[in-house]
């Protein structure tokens, strides 16, 4: 078996209060974590305050001390 490159993903372990930025895809935008349970996400705009629930489906990035939230 030969050596390559591979890209790992793992999901994110999400908790309540964090505040989110998605930067692309159909969920962009920033979010508040709200609720958790072992397969679903219950995020809120903090703009327009809505409320989705989702499967979990988010893979970290990366973390930004001290960002301007929401956009």
């Amino acid at each position: 078996m030969g050596k390559h490159d591979v890209v790992v993903f793992k999901p994110y372990p999400f908790r309540v209060g964090e505040k989110l930025n998605i930067e692309e895809g159909p969920r962009r935008g920033d979010w508040e974590v709200i609720g958790i349970s072992e397969h679903k996400v219950k995020l809120r705009c903090p703009v327009s305050f809505r409320e989705f629930e989702w499967s979990r489906f988010c893979y970290f990035v990366e973390e930004r001390k001290g960002a301007i939230w929401p956009q």
